[in-house]
């Protein structure tokens, strides 16, 4: 695995795999968000009580200021934390009527997983090898 992303990183270039990785964390990180609020509404109904809210947005809105300043170790705890929505997202697609939608959490939060662990990898290099921003 490690010789296959060095070759990755030698034929595409650090500056490419980070920029894309990073659209890859961005557009995860907002449609799991979204998919995790449609759930809540889909189950709960009453939007009036903010607490299964908070507790389902609030682990992905703290990791926002390391999404922003595009730290990489925030990356990689943010990809840890993901693997809880797609537990989430495996649960919910065993209910019945609402499996699509679990269907979804877990493939977004796959997608979260995936972009922050490469972003974490390419970006910590990039820095490394002084060519970050």
């Amino acid at each position: 695995m490690r010789r296959w992303l060095e070759d990755v990183e030698a034929k595409h270039g650090l500056d490419l795999l980070t920029e894309r990785s990073r659209q890859l964390v961005l557009g995860s990180y907002a449609a799991l968000g979204a998919l995790i609020l449609v759930w809540i509404l889909i189950l709960q109904g009453d939007v009036t009580r903010l607490g299964p809210v908070l507790a389902f947005i609030l682990p992905l809105a703290l990791f926002l200021p390391s999404i922003v300043t595009k730290r990489p170790r925030g990356h990689a705890w943010l990809a840890f934390v993901s693997l809880l929505y797609f537990m989430i997202g495996v649960n919910v697609a065993i209910l019945p009527g609402v499996g699509w939608l679990g269907m979804l959490i877990s493939l977004a939060a796959l997608g979260l997983f995936t972009g922050c662990m490469f972003y974490a990898r390419f970006r910590s290099r990039q820095i490394k090898t002084g060519r970050g921003e």
